[in-house]
């Protein structure tokens, strides 16, 4: 359980927008669609609690930061995950034959803190980087100019697309945002689609498994003001599937059900012609999951903490789930994040920081202090029991994309 916020956060919350709930109380938009549909499927009730307009844990003040944020990512630690996949994308352009635009669409983008870190990078392919920031939140998007120059989408033949050629060849790096990805049937890149920790937010819908069956975790309202769980049946062909994936699951067994996460992963490999999808996020099996207590990999957090019940503090902390491994289209190549960073060039960005740091540490300015924080971000990004356990998926698409 979270420790209680202070009163300074509990005061900000209750004022901070319209329809915003202190703690124990729902939030207007989700009391309004338990009084009109009765009850919500999880997926239906996570939507909201993240992502409603005026009232969900995204849209209010929600997101990750190490002074403000609820939730520490890879990006957040430092620029050094930023410079590394600067490198891979400098792989992937010149095995491309570095198109021009090179396109990198990023989901769940945030305030853009990966975005600022590759563009700092100073990567080969930055005079042909198109990147795409899609964020949901208008609050997060709101930010991203903070740090960055954002233009219209570039090289476009109609609105909505992504299509090929440049109105200002070798200009970039050139950034764009957007609050949901193009759709794929208007689009197609000779690039990349990232995305870091995005598809763990991506609603899931949950099932228990009771004697005979699975069937699926409903939210309801209940006559005390509190949410609670109702379980309802699940087509045959859904209950038989999941008998299949989590053979060995006992009673009271749950699982995630993702075909959220799997039609993200799906439309982004249609989004691409010739490139890569790159996700890097937490991930299991299904039967893994199923043989684990709930808790472990459907999680909430709030100011860096491990948060309560997701049925409590709704739209007041994040919601997250791990990603199933079997529900998605399968990699091409599945690897930890402690070795894709090994393998992109971590190794050698560190060795280089650590000779500046022995040039410089008697000047003591911030190129010396940049280059000492390198191996501690390093360290971070690796830690095996930590962010260098998560897992790193990639799709390859297209010729000369493997």
């Amino acid at each position: 359980m979270a420790e209680d916020p202070p009163a300074e956060d509990r005061a900000r919350s209750a004022g901070a927008a319209p329809g915003v709930s202190p703690d124990g109380e729902l939030p207007e938009g989700l009391r309004e669609a338990f009084e009109h549909l009765g009850r919500l499927r999880f997926d239906q009730f996570m939507e909201l609690a993240l992502y409603a307009p005026a009232t969900g844990f995204f849209a209010v003040h929600g997101g990750a930061g190490r002074r403000t944020g609820d939730f520490m990512t890879s990006p957040e630690v430092g620029p050094t995950f930023g410079a590394v996949l600067a490198r891979h994308l400098d792989e992937l352009w010149r095995r491309l034959d570095r198109p021009s635009p090179f396109t990198v669409i990023e989901g769940g983008a945030g305030r853009g803190a990966l975005a600022i870190a590759v563009a700092a990078a100073a990567p080969e392919c930055a005079p042909a980087l198109h990147w795409v920031l899609v964020e949901r939140s208008a609050a997060l998007r709101d930010r991203q100019g903070e740090h960055l120059e954002l233009t219209g989408l570039v090289g476009l033949p109609e609105p909505g697309g992504l299509g090929a050629g440049s109105p200002e060849e070798g200009g970039g790096p050139w950034f764009t945002s957007l609050a949901a990805m193009p759709e794929p049937s208007g689009a197609s890149i000779t690039g990349a689609v990232v995305a870091n920790e995005l598809l763990d937010n991506i609603p899931t819908r949950l099932l228990a498994r009771t004697a005979t069956t699975w069937q699926e975790v409903m939210v309801a309202l209940g006559d005390d003001g509190r949410l609670r769980e109702e379980l309802s049946e699940v087509p045959p062909v859904v209950a038989e599937a999941f008998d299949e994936v989590a053979p060995a699951a006992v009673q009271d067994a749950r699982a995630p059900w993702q075909p959220g996460a799997a039609k993200w992963v799906v439309d982004a490999i249609d989004l691409v012609e010739r490139g890569e999808v790159l996700v890097f996020d937490y991930a299991d099996t299904t039967a893994s999951m199923a043989a684990r207590p709930q808790d472990q990999w459907l999680r909430t957090y709030r100011s860096h903490q491990r948060g309560s019940s997701p049925l409590e503090s709704a739209g007041r902390q994040d919601i997250t789930v791990e990603v199933a491994l079997d529900q998605l289209p399968e990699p091409d190549e599945v690897c930890s994040q402690a070795a894709w960073l090994a393998a992109n060039g971590l190794d050698e960005l560190v060795a280089r920081a650590a000779r500046r740091w022995e040039e410089r540490a008697g000047v003591g300015d911030l190129a010396a202090m940049r280059a000492r924080s390198v191996s501690t971000e390093a360290a971070a990004l690796t830690d095996e029991s930590g962010l260098g356990a998560f897992k790193v998926l990639r799709w390859a698409v297209g010729p000369a994309s493997t």
